[in-house]
């Protein structure tokens, strides 16, 4: 990620007197290196009065004259921020030491690499990306087309994967070309494409519910609500109508982030009439080779697509993946390997996404599951956060 490199004299007269600047000393409890992870701050984690500012506010290296990026999210809506964002590089079993310091004038990113938005110009498409990788879903315009038979409509609540292969801002531009007529995003022109096909499948992570022997889901997404882009993190909230599992009533929503660097999106589903859900990757025409680990808490799915290869995964927390179901039917696109993930207090955890071959460094299978194993020791030993005046 890009820092700022700023000389002591001009870092000493762009801050404000404060005389009680915090120290976070962050360490790394595990054996490798890491990067590319995001702490939060709050006002009540770094000893800051109610209604601090926390877009005022910066991070510096000790040790060097390195300011590191920061993002401020009002997770709420209401005016006042509730976290402050960083990413620190920690070796392996190491700590390192930082310094939180008040500034009248905080340098101000230019690229927002981790994006969201609503699409209404494509139906009425929710989309996000980061440097890595790109998703969308579909909205309640889409559903009611297929349903009043009007072509253009999509309907499912399964999740679509861009895959680009740069690593700037791709949504917009791909949304652009394909509405106003000069291009397609299903051709790869050096940037990437939309070639992966959801339907009613789960695509890369959506959920279903399972009684007897059977899966059932949502429909399209009813509600959406943006909650911050910029160069950390891109979060937002998708609402669903309560649906039918063969007589339980199921209400779901999904708030979604997707922070710099991951190639998995961070999905907390709150969820009630069920005690467990089945997150799916879909087995497209079964040309692919499943990987599993309960005990790490991952599933994988390596498959070819059209000259390429991609790996879809999703990593559940310690002991919550319950078990894993290879399902396979001749029903069009409801073949889906499904982790099986324990619902808690009417929440669920998990991450989910995909690498492809031409724009990752996963060139195998082997690679791609190293990364989940990789991605599930870092959630499962997060870096340790420590503040000290």
């Amino acid at each position: 990620m890009k820092k700022h490199l700023v000389f002591t004299a001009i870092l000493a007269s762009s801050f404000a007197a404060h005389a009680q600047n915090k120290i976070i000393t962050v360490t790394n409890p595990l054996p490798l290196d890491r990067e590319f992870e995001t702490i939060e701050l709050t006002p009540k984690i770094l000893g800051f009065p109610t209604g601090t500012k926390l877009e005022n506010y910066i991070i510096k290296e000790i040790g060097s004259n390195t300011l590191l990026t920061t993002q401020a999210v009002d997770n709420d809506g209401d005016g006042t921020m509730d976290l402050l964002l960083f990413q620190p590089e920690i070796k392996a079993s190491s700590h390192k030491d930082f310094e939180i310091l008040v500034s009248e004038n905080p340098p101000k990113e230019t690229t927002v690499n981790c994006y969201s938005r609503f699409v209404p110009e494509r139906t009425d498409d929710y989309a996000w990306e980061n440097n890595k990788v790109a998703f969308r879903t579909y909205g309640p315009v889409a559903q009611k087309m297929v349903e009043d038979q009007i072509p253009g409509g999509t309907l499912t609540s399964g999740i679509d994967a861009w895959l680009k292969r740069v690593d700037y801002p791709i949504i917009n531009k791909w949304y652009e070309k394909a509405t106003n007529g000069t291009g397609t995003y299903h051709k790869d022109t050096g940037e990437g494409l939309d070639n992966f096909h959801v339907g009613d499948s789960r695509g890369v992570g959506g959920i279903a519910v399972k009684v007897d022997d059977k899966y059932y889901f949502s429909k399209n997404f009813i509600r959406w609500k943006t909650i911050t882009t910029g160069p950390i993190r891109t979060s937002f909230t998708l609402t669903y109508a309560n649906w039918d599992a063969k007589g339980n009533k199921i209400t779901e929503s999904k708030l979604i982030s997707l922070d710099y660097g991951s190639y998995l999106s961070r999905f907390e589903i709150s969820i009630t009439g069920t005690k467990s859900v089945a997150a799916g990757l879909t087995l497209h025409d079964k040309k692919g080779t499943i990987g599993t680990n309960i005990k790490e808490g991952w599933i994988s799915y390596w498959e070819p697509i059209d000259d390429s290869e991609i790996g879809t995964g999703i990593v559940a927390p310690k002991n919550t993946l319950l078990s894993f179901d290879h399902y396979v039917t001749d029903k069009k696109d409801l073949s889906n390997l499904y982790g099986n993930i324990q619902v808690k207090n009417n929440k669920t955890i998990y991450y989910t996404g995909f690498g492809w071959k031409k724009g990752s460094p996963f060139q195998t299978k082997k690679d791609w599951e190293a990364y989940l194993t990789s991605f599930a020791k870092k959630i499962n030993n997060p870096l340790l956060v420590k503040i000290k005046k």
